[in-house]
């Protein structure tokens, strides 16, 4: 019997190639076109009236980010997929297809934090949409928070700091009862060890610019999900904003592509031996990631996730100078914010949150200035453990 993990590897390098299309190569051409020309006044009659499946112009469509397209839809398992200029540009146009002047919002705390900037600085003010923050990890919370003009449940599980998981087919499933829709930002999990369509989400959110380029060169986003709502994103958020990623980088996602699997295995193989080392250290007072046993949602972990990823987040032993001689004495991991790439990274993110929020707000939202995000790369997991005992010994 076939291995799902073997399909998903296999749908990454086949879905949307057509050899013969382009004289048998085996990497597709990139369409860096503009427009697409048309022989006759009466082809270009037909593509108009959507009786032809030729292409127009690239703010609509294009062959090289429709063979992203349909692999993601594969992966994903969802029904249709627009591809985007950066992850806020999908976020953006994602929440905006479904809200409207005076709609309530409940989206759980400590999600990507210009989504959260989105949400509360932008739409509350400029179109008067209530947002409600829950945890997140009881439904029965999220329940409790739903109004009657609430169209949108906006989740992330797990979250990016603390990663609190939800439990994502009974939101998905309370959402459906009240006529209310879903939304999931999946970048963390990617659909290789997470999809939120089987769970009954109805649109899917990535930063295209992590896992699944994977290279640190692209900055693109992806709504995947109901095709009546990408549909509806297709003719307004998308063309209408003109978010649009360029054809070279979506051909850049397609070489990314062809290697999730295998770097989502090395990821978590790698940071699975990090966190069981820094579990053990005296100067780590806690460590945040999915794949340990002590993780405390770990039943839902294993019952709604495969696999876990490279990131992980620990509390430290410490003040705020200590961490920065942390940060400042590693070798291997490179200080900077993002994740998802080849290299590993580490980030303080009390140098953002400093700026938003007071110790007490940090607190209510589960927080600590001790707070070290990790990104465990490709490097080798034994070169990454050494370089972060002798970064601890500097707190």
């Amino acid at each position: 019997m076939t291995d799902k993990k073997d399909i998903f590897q296999t749908i990454c390098i086949h879905e949307g190639e057509d050899y013969e299309r382009f004289y048998g190569g085996v990497t597709p051409p990139i369409f860096e076109n503009s427009l697409f020309s048309f022989p006759a006044y009466e082809e270009i009659d037909k593509a108009f009236a959507g009786n032809s499946n030729r292409y127009i112009y690239t703010r609509g469509t294009n062959p090289t980010v429709e063979i992203l397209e349909r692999k993601i839809t594969a992966l994903e398992g969802t029904e249709a997929t627009k591809v985007f200029a950066s992850g806020m540009a999908a976020i953006s146009a994602a929440i905006m297809s479904v809200v409207k002047n005076g709609d309530h919002v409940v989206a759980v705390k400590n999600i990507y934090s210009p989504a959260y900037q989105f949400l509360t600085d932008y739409l509350a003010k400029k179109f008067a949409i209530d947002v409600t923050y829950v945890d997140g990890r009881e439904t029965d919370e999220i329940a409790n928070a739903l109004k009657p003009n609430t169209s949108l449940i906006y989740l992330e599980s797990p979250t990016s700091l603390n990663f609190h998981l939800q439990d994502i087919r009974a939101v998905a499933q309370l959402a459906k009862e009240q006529n209310i829709i879903t939304i999931i930002d999946n970048s963390y999990s990617t659909p290789y060890y997470q999809r939120p369509f089987e769970m009954g989400v109805d649109l899917i959110v990535h930063s295209a610019t992590k896992y699944l380029n994977g290279h640190s060169d692209v900055v693109a986003g992806v709504v995947t999900g109901r095709k009546d709502l990408i549909e509806k994103i297709q003719e307004n958020e998308l063309s209408l904003f003109g978010g649009i990623i360029g054809p070279f980088e979506a051909w850049l996602i397609i070489r990314g592509l062809r290697t999730l699997g295998i770097r989502m295995e090395r990821h978590t193989k790698s940071a699975l031996k990090v966190a069981n080392f820094l579990e053990q250290h005296l100067k780590v007072k806690k460590v945040n990631y999915p794949g340990l046993e002590s993780f405390p949602q770990k039943e839902l972990a294993d019952r709604q996730m495969s696999g876990w990823g490279g990131l992980l987040s620990i509390e430290v032993e410490g003040d705020i100078e200590g961490i920065s001689r942390m940060m400042n004495h590693l070798k291997y991991f490179s200080i900077g914010v993002s994740w998802g790439g080849f290299e590993s990274l580490v980030f303080h993110p009390y140098i953002s949150l400093k700026h938003k929020f007071t110790l007490e707000e940090m607190a209510e939202w589960d927080l600590s200035p001790q707070l070290i995000r990790l990104f465990i790369g490709l490097e080798d997991p034994a070169v990454l453990i050494q370089d972060l005992a002798e970064a601890l010994e500097q707190l």
